[in-house]
């Protein structure tokens, strides 16, 4: 944390600190913004999905208001500014100098479910970020022997509740507690921290009851203050936004939802972006904010200072990248553009071989690649935009048909995408939950190894292992007939067998399994097989171990490409039985 200046020099040049909300699908984190706000976001949009992307100030009039009972009244911050999307992703898109545009963040985790994937993923994003974060434990209103208490400060709710709603609100807590440290996070619930710069507070709210709030406020707004002042000194300088939201407006033209976190910006501005193209400059035709009276509320200004949402209309239709900076240019557009170059560079570990990933914004290009990459789903190329007829045409020349397979967040499969999928192999996973994403594409990844590895096994004799069961003789001869165990590997017809010793034991002329005649069967197993060319106890014999005869070509394809360990184990058994007559049997390979 940075060192804490002078109260009296800093008071003056404070900014509101900027704050995201993130945190598990459901577990309430659009209905605490709204509480936050003093609106009503969540129930207005369909589906209970926010549809909008804004910037909310809560003025420190408000928070003292909010929080007069709590001893609050040293704070000289100038307010909250709350980002209205929730997520980790939006989180991940609002970027300042290449780090995270959020200068706090509230992490929302229903205390009944506890922690859940969506909850790891934004855990994992606030520590790459190294964002100071605290918890709102919500839907206390649902753990049993709860009382409805007329106040809206948890610490008054608490003391009229009884015991057994204590207790268990307790082992609820320690339960997220206990999590959170194997994460290698020390927690508690807020009014029990002495050290805020060790400790994540836990803040147990009821957004559906409004509890709680005040205590958010305060600790955020007390966080900010204490320990953030560096970080949230006001610099009187060209501004400096983060784009959130590109419109096209029919009548308008161009606007662009945006943070300014530092400096100013005026109607008449020179502004740097970042498009499809790389970095341009247009004009500022005019600017908004919101009154906070409305959701969709916006009053026009002609100069806005940081740290506050704003919307943007340019002069010129371009192409911009939403996730990207903004910056005013004065005289200095040469190094405006380096800037703007710098912050949009993609921080992604790419590979030589790998997938394709496509997302709508950078930051959640990097989110959707990071988890990839933690799930060791190499990335060969990552890029912001929809998914293109060009994608499917490289991805489908790919050497490796396992790699022919794009990721795709938050974009949509353009048209002449998808009738060029139809003459392809590419396989496409899109969707706008990360985990979900990565799952499905663990999924596809395995199936297309799957098939690929099939189709290897179909050309070729695999090392396999059968053991002839004494009790299913069925024929002894023309051709011999017995059932099998399929210990490793993969028989298939027109197989040519072996015995320990080396010597020819047939070959496989049909498999059955069970009343079905097939043309393979994978290890483990048990079948029925007819074997042409021996008769049984002269040339193979009951209880018998055979293997499937190899040439070494495969045992050279399988030293490049090795399939499972129990043929590569079989193989090196084949290997011995080879070099009996052969000591140097697989060695010229």
């Amino acid at each position: 944390m940075a060192t804490k200046s002078s109260t009296s020099q800093a008071a003056s040049k404070l900014r509101q600190p900027i704050v995201c909300v993130l945190g598990h699908v459901d577990h309430g984190k659009t209905t605490l913004l709204d509480l936050i706000r003093g609106t009503s976001v969540a129930s207005k949009e369909p589906g209970g999905i926010t549809q909008r992307i804004a910037a909310t100030t809560v003025d420190i009039s408000t928070i003292l208001k909010e929080t007069e009972k709590l001893n609050t009244k040293g704070l000289k911050i100038p307010g909250l500014l709350f980002i209205d999307t929730p997520g980790h992703v939006a989180f991940s898109n609002m970027r300042a100098r290449g780090g995270a545009l959020a200068d706090l963040a509230i992490l929302v985790i229903d205390i009944n479910e506890g922690i859940m994937p969506q909850t790891v993923e934004s855990i994992d994003i606030l520590k790459k970020f190294k964002t100071p974060f605290i918890i709102a434990a919500n839907k206390i209103d649902l753990i049993p022997f709860f009382t409805d208490v007329k106040t809206t400060l948890f610490t008054e709710f608490i003391r009229k509740q009884r015991p057994e709603y204590v207790n268990e609100l307790e082992n609820r807590i320690y339960n997220i507690m206990n999590k959170l440290y194997e994460f290698g996070l020390n927690s508690d619930r807020f009014d029990r921290i002495s050290d805020f710069t060790k400790t994540v507070a836990i803040v147990p709210v009821s957004a559906k009851k409004n509890i709680g709030v005040p205590e958010i406020l305060m600790v955020l707004a007390g966080l900010a203050q204490r320990f953030l002042e560096r970080e949230i000194e006001y610099k009187d300088i060209n501004g400096h936004a983060t784009i959130i939201e590109v419109r096209k407006e029919e009548s308008a033209g161009i606007t662009l939802d945006a943070v300014l976190y530092q400096g100013t910006i005026s109607v008449g501005d020179t502004i740097a972006v970042n498009t499809k193209n790389g970095p341009a400059v247009t004009k500022v035709k005019a600017l908004f904010v919101n009154t906070g009276k409305g959701q969709r509320s916006l009053k026009e200004v002609k100069r806005v200072s940081a740290a506050e949402g704003i919307r943007v209309l340019i002069s010129d239709k371009i192409d911009v990248m939403s996730g990207s900076p903004m910056i005013v240019v004065n005289d200095n557009l040469d190094q405006v553009m380096r800037e703007i170059e710098e912050e949009s560079k993609v921080d992604i570990k790419l590979d030589e071989n790998g997938i394709y990933v496509k997302a709508e914004a950078i930051g959640s290009l990097e989110a959707i690649s990071y988890e990839l990459n933690k799930e060791g789903i190499k990335i060969r190329q990552a890029q912001v935009g929809d998914i293109t007829k060009r994608d499917i045409m490289d991805v489908s020349t790919l050497s490796d048909p396992v790699n022919r397979v794009i990721v795709g967040f938050n974009v949509s499969v353009l048209p002449e995408a998808k009738d060029a999928m139809a003459s392809s192999d590419v396989s496409i996973v899109t969707g706008d939950i990360i985990y979900k994403i990565v799952e499905d594409t663990q999924k596809v990844l395995e199936e297309r190894n799957k098939m690929l590895l099939q189709g290897r096994k179909m050309s070729m004799p695999v090392p396999s292992r059968i053991r002839i069961l004494p009790q299913y003789i069925f024929r002894a001869s023309k051709p011999v007939i017995v059932g099998v165990r399929v210990e490793t590997g993969q028989i298939k017809v027109g197989d040519n067998l072996i015995r320990g010793d080396g010597k020819y034991a047939g070959t496989i002329k049909s498999i059955r399994n069970e009343d079905i005649s097939v043309r393979f069967q994978d290890a483990p197993a048990e079948v029925a097989v007819a074997i042409d060319n021996v008769t049984l106890n002269r040339q193979i014999f009951p209880d018998d171990v055979l293997y499937v005869d190899i040439t070494e070509n495969v045992v050279k394809e399988l030293r490049k490409s090795p399939m499972e360990k129990d043929i590569m184990d079989t193989l090196e058994e084949i290997i011995k039985i080879k070099r009996k007559e052969n000591p140097f049997w697989g060695t010229r390979v």
